[in-house]
């Protein structure tokens, strides 16, 4: 069983194939561990293979975590879907909360932003399949949220999320992709940087299409437990 240092240099070296085979800026995808309902001592254990940046979809879970690894510095992310008694915890513990997907969300986590603490990293999830199931807004309701959010004093508006429906071709993984990264360069001079998509099953297409953040969680910290 390789251990997650292994792993992790393993995904790595994945994601540095990847940017090389689609003309990407090497370094330009920043992997973000996605360590929902792995313990702490996982974590620990990534962060001293070199990892630093980690995505929580569970808050009161994650802000366990949080306090027992108060002697790292990890940049926190936010990956979940919110709840908007959950607000005023997720502006205060976190860098970037990725699954924003209302301007009444990010009004509240913009008020209740400590006044010490820099502005929020937000991005827009994008729900790219229309899946009934899952959080986000519509492809067409994109350039209204995002000029909403843009205004709002204490968020940074860095770019979109999106989770698709899963597909196992290639090049049915990379057209949701595509067509959220066009979405947003229709927008025009934007201060869009950030595209939040891909994990372990479609990494690759994911960076084809112009990802700057991919989630991985199984593939480094191996199958979770819900029990």
């Amino acid at each position: 069983m390789p251990t997650i240092t292994q792993r992790l240099r393993q995904i790595r070296v994945q994601i540095s194939n990847a940017e090389l085979a689609y003309n990407r800026q090497p370094g330009s995808v920043l992997l973000l561990a996605v360590s929902k309902t792995k313990p702490p001592e996982a974590i620990a254990d990534a962060y001293q293979a070199g990892q630093r940046h980690f995505g929580e979809n569970y808050l009161q879970e994650a802000l366990k975590k949080q306090q027992e690894l108060g002697a790292y510095a990890i940049t926190w992310h936010f990956i979940g879907p919110i709840q908007s008694n959950k607000t005023k915890a997720l502006a205060t513990h976190f860098a970037w909360v990725h699954s924003v997907d209302s301007l009444k969300i990010a009004k509240r986590l913009s008020e209740q932003r400590p006044a010490h603490l820099p502005p929020l990293n937000i991005c827009l999830q994008v729900n790219i399949s229309d899946e009934p199931s899952k959080s986000g807004i519509g492809l067409a309701e994109l350039p209204q949220l995002r000029e909403q959010v843009a205004k709002l004093p204490n968020l940074k508006l860095r770019g979109v999320m999106a989770i698709p429906a899963p597909q196992q071709d290639f090049e049915h993984q990379r057209q949701p992709y595509r067509a959220l990264y066009q979405a947003v360069a229709k927008l025009g001079q934007t201060e869009l940087d950030t595209f939040s998509f891909g994990m372990t099953g479609d990494l690759k297409a994911a960076i084809a299409e112009g990802s700057t953040i991919v989630r991985i969680g199984t593939a480094l910290f191996g199958e979770r437990d819900y029990g």
